[in-house]
Parts: structure tokens; sequence; C-alpha cells
């Protein structure tokens, strides 16, 4: 499952963050990829809860309990949003089987004010993860990120945020499962 030599990152994959990578932003993160160009990278982490509901973001669903997701450190005054299951949200991309990325917002809000779609097939984020032209593949050469192929609805809806990046690295067997059990900080052991 891990990143194998001049695999073609795809939509969908998971980006998971080295063990000892230590910036604050992505310890320990998984990464959703959207997109992966020529020019540049794009994806959410899905694994940092923020402090922020819902309906601190959107007065028309705060009825709703669902927390927002911080998916990287840009732009993070926008709201973006995944969902599972069939293609109900015009405009949504395809990431994977059953998960799309973005669309028609005001479609969104109108099936979850209508129970047409449940909040737990939604996941909301607060900015993005994004990589300039080159960026994401020099870091991947430099084994900062371990790609995981794998990716199910259950990996991006189910697993609990605060263990899904162990799960998939022990998933993957080999170094991917000893690496999994590292401590965050090697100085603390």
């Amino acid at each position: 499952m891990g990143q194998k030599p001049n695999q073609k990152l795809l939509p969908g994959n998971l980006l998971l963050s080295a063990p000892f990578l230590n910036d604050e932003n992505f310890v320990r993160s998984v990464i959703l990829l959207c997109e992966h160009e020529d020019q540049g990278s794009f994806g959410f982490v899905i694994n940092k809860p923020s402090i922020l509901n819902l309906g601190d973001l959107v007065k028309e669903l705060n009825f709703l309990d669902c927390e927002v997701f911080v998916g990287g450190p840009v732009e993070q005054n926008t709201l973006h949003f995944i969902y599972s299951g069939p293609q109900v949200v015009p405009g949504s991309k395809a990431l994977a089987k059953d998960i799309w990325w973005g669309g028609d917002f005001s479609v969104l809000v109108q099936l979850l004010k209508s129970n047409q779609l449940d909040v737990t097939q939604v996941r909301f984020f607060i900015g993005y993860s994004g990589w300039g032209e080159g960026q994401l593949d020099s870091e991947l050469s430099e084994e900062t990120w371990v790609v995981y192929s794998g990716m199910t609805s259950f990996s991006v809806f189910e697993n609990s945020s605060d263990q899904i990046w162990k799960q998939l690295m022990k998933g993957m067997g080999g170094e991917f499962e000893i690496q999994a059990n590292y401590p965050i900080d090697p100085r603390l052991n």
C-alpha cells in the first residue's frame, strides 16, 4: 500500500506523515489528496478536528451536531466538504468509489436540511493543504509522506480521528507497522 517508485499519485490517495515529521500542522496527519497536477497539489487533513461546530460557520445548519476539521494551514477562512454515497451534489468530483469532493454548497445544505443526506456522510474542513509545482513530489522523495492507496469511506468517515494514522500505518505492514508505534518525540522515550 505504500508508495512504489514512480507510482503516480491520484486523487483519493491518502498521505500519511512520516513518524518524525515535526511540522505542527502535519504531525501524525492523514491527508486526503484531492488534486495532483503539474502546477500543484491540494488535499485535506482528515484527522485534525477543530474547535468549531458546523453551526458556528453555517447558521442555516446550526441544528446539526457536526464537528469541523482543520483541512490544512492554507486559507483557513474557507469551508470545504467531502461526502460519501452516490453523487448527489452537482459539480462534485469523484475521489474514490462513493467518495466525492465539493460541488454546489447550496444543494448540500438543502440535502442536509431535508435529511436526504445524513450528516455522518459529510466531513467539513476549514482551510486546506496545498503544494506548489513539484513541491509534493519533492517531499515524497524526502520521505516526508507515505502514500496509502487503499482509501475507503471507512478509513475517512468512520475511523477515530486520533487513531487513523496509526491504524493505516499498521495496516501497511512491514516497516510501516513498526513506525506506527514510534513515539512522536523519540527524545521522550
